[in-house]
């Protein structure tokens, strides 16, 4: 098959997994077109049977914010007909189904191009259920060929906010490669995250309010004041000055150690003992995948589409928004015994690999694309 892909290209969960996604499929044989406004960043060096196509631009005084999805369109239209594209592979709602399908539409009778759309999380959950969005999202995934959600609650939720027809939407999780997120990387940088030994305590994410950073560090002051341990915080945004505040205010400052963005983010993780994720919210939650893959426990948030992830009590524990108390009981029973430490490490990697590897979820896009070019 001739692909097309298209994503943001910046940091994030949708992001990475659209772009491992095409990664895969290109091994699998297949030729791959990512066509998007920037690279996409873990497209790192040269790929057989992968190709980029940046969407071009023109600042003009007119437009006080160029019409990027207008852009967008006619790159994937330009891409469907010179490398006769048999379906185009769009992540996140908006604006990205909007584009295909006036690609689709300049199209006519040319192309039959088929448009995948995979719905991610804040695209249905935040950006797509606004007023000023809700009936073009809604026109837009139903004006797609197949739809696709990561997880049974972002189903729920499209179906329930978008009144989107159940069969309409085909789940299939977020993936990961298990030979790359896997326990005991070498070398590993435990000696330079934690100079003064005791256990490293992780959290990851874009630091937005959604995010509850600043509950990161209200468990981690609790944890540390029984349990000797460093606090390592990787990404950013704009909730990171109020982080970094909290820390000074719990007098945990100088256990905490500020990474900011980072792509390799599996080197850091397979030195995690414990990993923190309270949101607030989660669509999938791709990080504690990543962590498990990597053999840190995790902490986290009873919300979205976490419980389809974790096995609370087999692979990590699981609490109502907001329950620093529980969580930070959690994280000292988990750091305070080896024997149930690594028994949390072993069953999270076991359900990474058995149930979230590429080799396990790639042939379902792949069963999935064919199905939807049969119509």
């Amino acid at each position: 098959m001739k692909i097309g892909v298209t994503c943001y290209p910046t940091y994030g969960g949708s992001g990475a997994v659209a772009t491992e996604l095409g990664l895969a499929l290109a091994e699998r044989g297949h030729e791959v077109h990512f066509i998007s406004y920037a690279q996409p960043f873990r497209l790192d060096h040269f790929r057989e049977r992968v190709f980029f196509h940046e969407v071009e631009m023109e600042d003009y005084p007119l437009f006080e914010h160029p019409p990027y999805a207008l852009a967008l369109a006619v790159a994937l239209h330009d891409a469907a007909r010179k490398h006769e594209l048999d379906l185009v592979h769009v992540h996140y709602a908006i604006p990205h189904a909007t584009s295909a399908w006036v690609a689709h539409e300049m199209l006519g009778e040319e192309s039959d191009l088929k448009i995948v759309t995979t719905l991610h999380g804040t695209d249905i959950t935040l950006v797509g259920i606004h007023p000023s969005f809700q009936a073009i999202t809604r026109f837009s995934i139903l004006k797609s060929h197949g739809l696709t959600a990561v997880s049974e609650f972002l189903k729920r939720e499209t179906v329930r906010d978008f009144t989107v027809p159940e069969d309409r939407v085909h789940v299939i999780p977020n993936f990961i490669d298990t030979s790359v997120y896997r326990p005991g990387l070498e070398p590993c940088h435990r000696e330079a995250l934690a100079p003064e030994g005791g256990k490293i305590v992780m959290h990851i994410s874009n630091f937005r309010a959604v995010k509850r950073a600043e509950d990161v560090v209200s468990v981690f002051a609790r944890l540390t004041a029984k349990q000797p341990a460093t606090l390592v915080l990787i990404g950013d945004g704009p909730e990171r000055p109020r982080v970094l505040l909290r820390a000074e205010e719990l007098g945990v400052r100088d256990r905490v150690v500020f990474l900011g963005k980072h792509t390799s983010v599996h080197e850091l993780l397979s030195c995690a003992d414990l990993f923190l994720l309270p949101s607030a919210s989660e669509s999938f939650g791709l990080v504690a995948l990543e962590a498990m893959a990597c053999g840190a426990p995790v902490v986290a948030s009873n919300v979205g589409g976490l419980p389809e992830v974790i096995d609370h009590g087999t692979t990590g524990y699981m609490f109502d928004v907001g329950d620093i108390e529980g969580m930070a009981e959690a994280g000292l029973r988990i750091m305070g015994d080896d024997d149930h430490w690594r028994s949390l490490s072993e069953a999270g990697r076991a359900v990474a690999v058995e149930r979230f590897s590429a080799a396990r979820v790639v042939p379902q896009y792949e069963r999935y694309y064919e199905q939807v070019l049969r119509g």
